[in-house]
């Protein structure tokens, strides 16, 4: 049961969310500052859905008894000041996957980084294509995603 984080409420954070339970996270944490996002992200499987417009991540941290950080971060926003504060509440030794595009040119304190042992990737198309078969398995052992079917539509509305 590892912790993660999810900075970015968007139907990929969602997703992420969903299958980090599913797959055994402990604590499964996402962050944005969309109410209906965030509602979404809880009924998916969210273990804390957090505004951060109005709670500290480190309140939500102290109140799921987490002392040492997150094991897991997934950057889904590209909001730089999301990314930073991901990067302090991460457990040394954690990893760190970034598919949100940040605006040009952003600073980071690379002291997290290098003292933390942190492991930053980038993810992009390609990758995430190949996870189209690992999801197919994740539905098949139960993954339920009724909660994200927001509308429903007959098949001669298609064309």
């Amino acid at each position: 049961g590892e912790d993660v984080l999810i900075t970015g409420a968007g139907p990929i954070g969602i997703m992420a969310a969903a299958v980090a339970k599913h797959v055994g996270a402990r604590h499964v944490v996402i962050t944005d500052i969309n109410p209906y996002r965030l509602a979404l992200a809880k009924k998916m499987g969210a273990t804390r859905a957090v505004n951060v417009a109005h709670t500290p991540l480190a309140d939500v941290m102290a109140e799921l008894g987490m002392t040492e950080g997150f094991d897991v971060g997934l950057e889904m926003s590209g909001v730089p000041v999301a990314f930073s504060d991901m990067l302090a509440k991460m457990n040394h030794g954690g990893k760190i996957a970034m598919l949100g595009i940040p605006p040009d040119n952003v600073s980071i304190d690379w002291n997290q980084v290098i003292f933390k042992g942190l492991t930053i990737k980038g993810i992009y198309g390609r990758e995430m294509f190949e996870t189209w078969y690992k999801m197919a398995s994740l539905i098949q052992s139960g993954l339920d995603l009724s909660p994200i079917i927001t509308h429903e539509f007959p098949l001669a509305e298609f064309a």
